[in-house]
């Protein structure tokens, strides 16, 4: 079983490893309409064997004969290749960039529209709301947080958080720049804790392919971090130029890493910060 510890194989067998993954993906998109073929492959390829490793598969083609036959088996699959979840103010630098966006760049905007695509849990979400209540901003700013997966989406459309997280939770917006109580932006029910409702009322949840969907509206800020990472080069400027469709001008996106000389429309861009992926679209 050394082949199945989230490693990719070496040897005669490697090759098997990818026309087997091929048939996999193709068998995904074409049965449930999710399409992770031009994806980054060698974490895609981590994440399939992770997954075969935990069912005690010894074949991808096993994995795929369940996959496409067991509506489980294929909600753990779309699980396993979705964007790694982010939890409240989880990464507190980048929640300290991004609250000087939010002052700097969202402030002359009448209606501001912000995009969290392929929001990464609910949490996220709330931690922009949180921060746009801490600037005034939330009662004139919409939130639209996008996800591909229909499951996931249900789940971040009924989130909690347990209270045993809370005190993490706080010391972490406390390193991002936040000088109040977290518990205040919350209500409790029972031993778990849901954003207050007039800020969870500034979030539209919505399902959303990043991969195969068109421009839906115009946004003063776009963040995508962690799903862009996934993506493979093609898939990567495909998205690049349907957040550059999508952001108004001199509004503000953030994303994963800088972008490069080569990438679509980079030249559109200036930085927002030295050294970090934030951009301010000029043309």
């Amino acid at each position: 079983m050394a082949a199945l510890n989230g490693t990719a194989r070496q040897g005669p067998g490697a090759a098997g490893d990818e026309l087997e993954i091929d048939l996999l993906l193709e068998g995904v998109f074409q049965r449930y309409g999710f399409d992770f073929r031009a994806y980054e492959r060698c974490g895609l390829k981590r994440r399939v064997l992770g997954l075969m490793a935990e069912r005690d598969l010894a074949t991808v083609s096993l994995l795929q004969d369940r996959v496409l036959h067991d509506a489980a088996s294929a909600s753990a699959l779309l699980r396993a290749l979705s964007v790694r979840p982010a939890f409240l103010f989880d990464d507190p630098e980048q929640v300290r960039q991004l609250r000087e966006v939010l002052c700097t760049c969202l402030g002359a905007s009448a209606l501001p529209k912000v995009w969290l695509a392929e929001c990464a849990h609910a949490e996220e979400a709330w931690s922009l709301a949180i921060l746009l209540a801490e600037q005034k901003m939330h009662r004139r700013t919409e939130i639209f947080a996008t996800v591909a997966n229909e499951e996931l989406l249900a789940e971040a459309v009924d989130a909690s958080i347990p209270m045993e997280r809370m005190a993490q939770y706080q010391e972490n917006y406390l390193k991002s720049g936040g000088t109040a109580k977290l518990a205040d932006y919350f209500e409790v029910r029972g031993k778990r804790a849901v954003l207050l409702p007039a800020l969870r009322s500034r979030v539209t949840w919505a399902q959303y392919n990043l991969v195969t969907d068109a421009s839906f509206n115009e946004f003063q800020l776009i963040l995508c971090r962690r799903a862009l990472a996934d993506f493979g080069p093609l898939l990567r400027q495909r998205v690049l130029r349907l957040f550059h469709d999508s952001l108004a001008r001199f509004g503000v996106l953030g994303i994963d890493r800088a972008l490069a000389p080569g990438d679509t429309l980079a030249a559109s861009y200036q930085p927002v910060f030295a050294h970090q992926a934030w951009y301010k679209r000029v043309a």
